[in-house]
């Protein structure tokens, strides 16, 4: 089969087409033909060695596709089932080998790309509203990167919660991307300072909750504008993890709350990924939700799609189609 390896540490150059053996399904396992791979700030770290993974490895740890054979110990999904998947490697090849627990069956009203781009920053969004921070109505949010593929969904969750969004995006596309999900307010952040202009735009009181899966370049500012007793909820490091904090910071802040969650830690039993991919779903179908893909590409240009990435060149899900 075709795919992608990586056999070293590195940029995006490290990014291999191969032709690999296809894997066969072990206990517990489910072989998919990949109909699409999503694209995700996971891979950059994981190919860059900040988020450590034995090589040689395939990258990819969402996508959907179609089973074509079942392992043993598996109940519930037979071949010819199209099914999604977030935290299982495997994802930039023409087949991939996915655990049945973190599989969950896709509607008949979604489609396999679609699916493929809901399940890990659509199921991150989802924990992050409803169990990190449960957005009740009337609190404001400031959600980072309010035009990429997280900050998209956050905000439109945000909205159906009865909230309101404060986003910051770089460019006049993005604000339009970012008002069109639902944001109330949009700081450009090459052109403002944030901090500034969330405190005028909450007449000085604060947010209730700072989304930020920037990291390094925004935590500072996202701690400055909590409201006392305020949540920090940091996802994610597009720009390059945060340094040690001091905790009397939080102290200073307002007696503030900071938490560093990961999607695998919200999904940890089947009942959670089905409720909440449930969700997702049904409000996708539902027209409710939109999923904005922004870009794809052939699995030969998945050097392309993480430049873009990386670059922040992109908005939405990216994903590769082998």
């Amino acid at each position: 089969m075709r795919a992608i390896r990586i056999s070293a540490h590195g940029g995006p150059e490290a990014l291999e087409p191969a032709e690999l053996d296809r894997p066969a399904p072990q206990a517990g396992q489910l072989l998919v033909e990949v109909a699409a791979a999503g694209v995700n700030f996971i891979d950059t770290y994981q190919r860059s060695g900040l988020y450590e993974v034995p090589l040689p490895f395939v990258p990819g740890v969402e996508g959907a596709g179609t089973v074509r054979e079942v392992g043993p110990d598996v109940a519930g999904f037979s071949p010819g089932d199209r099914i999604a998947w977030a935290m299982s490697p495997g994802g930039y090849a023409e087949h991939a080998v996915v655990p049945a627990r973190n599989a969950v069956r896709i509607p008949d009203a979604v489609e396999d790309r679609t699916a493929a781009a809901a399940m890990l920053q659509g199921l991150t969004a989802h924990f992050l509203v409803n169990s990190t921070h449960p957005v009740r109505a009337g609190e404001t949010a400031l959600v980072h990167a309010a035009a990429g593929g997280v900050g998209l969904l956050l905000t439109q969750l945000i909205k159906a919660r009865g909230g309101n969004v404060i986003g910051t995006v770089s460019t006049g596309e993005k604000e339009r991307l970012a008002r069109r999900a639902g944001a109330d307010e949009i700081i450009r952040y090459a052109e403002a300072d944030v901090a500034e202009e969330v405190r005028d735009l909450t007449d000085g009181r604060g947010v209730d909750v700072a989304y930020d899966g920037v990291g390094k370049d925004t935590f500072d500012g996202s701690l400055a504008v909590l409201r006392p007793r305020g949540t920090l909820a940091l996802f994610g490091a597009s720009s390059g993890p945060v340094p040690p904090v001091d905790p009397q910071r939080l102290n200073s802040a307002g007696s503030v709350f900071l938490t560093r969650p990961s999607l695998a830690h919200h999904i940890l039993s089947r009942e959670e990924l089905d409720w909440r991919a449930g969700e997702l779903f049904q409000a996708v179908a539902a027209g409710t939700l939109d999923i904005r893909i922004g870009a794809t590409y052939p699995l030969a240009e998945a050097r392309t799609a993480h430049e873009d990435l990386e670059g922040r060149r992109s908005t939405g899900k990216l994903l590769l189609l082998p």
